[in-house]
């Protein structure tokens, strides 16, 4: 249990590492490369997410996933709270290392940088807030991004670092436009958090609304139809 616990915080932290490190390549004055855009973002998120899987395997690195194979009796029930515990403080620290990082660059970004752009390096929040369309976006993007990674583990196991990347690509580039697609509380919650606790200038307003209701539960909603289609409908 011990070594599950360690490889979900690990993995976790891992992911946000390369995912807000990014973010800050993208959003922060002075670094290499500054203002590269969407592409080069989400694109790291799945390369990002590959190589967590081929260091730590079949981790969950996500509540969402974590009560998806609960459900479907992959994992026991008394895994699944330790799990999300581990994998919130796992998206915590990562955030917290990816400060320390970049540090420089926030501080040549203050007053330079719109205090918006530097809180959402750290979460998702939508562009046109609308919490019922929010809300059922992220509810249909974890559903198909869950049912099919639990596929490509029944039907191409080996192939699942590598299937996983392109998966997260394909869905932050087709579906991540309208919330930026967190399907996972640890990664958004987490983060979040490290943004409030940070000695960062000019912080924008955190927006915990959003945060607890869209990427606070949304994900445990789309992890229950997508464990109850692949159980149902694909029998596995």
């Amino acid at each position: 249990m011990l070594h599950h616990l360690l490889s979900e915080f690990m993995g976790t932290a891992l992911m946000i590492m390369f995912g807000l490190g990014v973010h800050c390549d993208d959003v922060l004055k002075k670094t290499k490369y500054a203002g590269s855009g969407h592409l080069f973002a989400i694109t790291t998120w799945a390369f990002g997410i590959t190589v967590v899987l081929f260091i730590f395997g079949g981790v969950c690195i996500n509540p969402a996933m974590a009560l998806a194979q609960a459900i479907l009796g992959m994992i026991p029930w008394s895994y699944f709270v330790p799990y999300v515990i581990a994998e919130m403080l796992g998206g915590l620290v990562g955030a917290i290392i990816i400060y320390i990082m970049y540090a420089d660059h926030f501080k040549a970004s203050e007053g330079q940088v719109d205090p918006i752009a530097i809180r959402n390096i750290f979460s998702t929040n939508p562009n046109l807030r609308n919490l019922p369309r929010n809300y059922f976006v992220e509810t249909v993007a974890t559903f198909i991004f869950l049912t099919t990674i639990l596929a490509i583990a029944h039907n191409a196991e080996s192939m699942l670092p590598i299937g996983v990347g392109l998966l997260v690509w394909a869905i932050g580039m087709g579906l991540g436009g309208t919330t930026g697609f967190a399907m996972n509380q640890a990664r958004d919650l987490g983060p979040r958090m490290a943004f409030q606790l940070l000695p960062i200038k000019n912080k924008a307003n955190n927006d915990w609304q959003y945060g607890l209701i869209v990427p606070g539960t949304a994900p445990f909603v789309g992890a229950a139809l997508a464990a109850m289609f692949v159980k149902g409908f694909l029998k596995f």
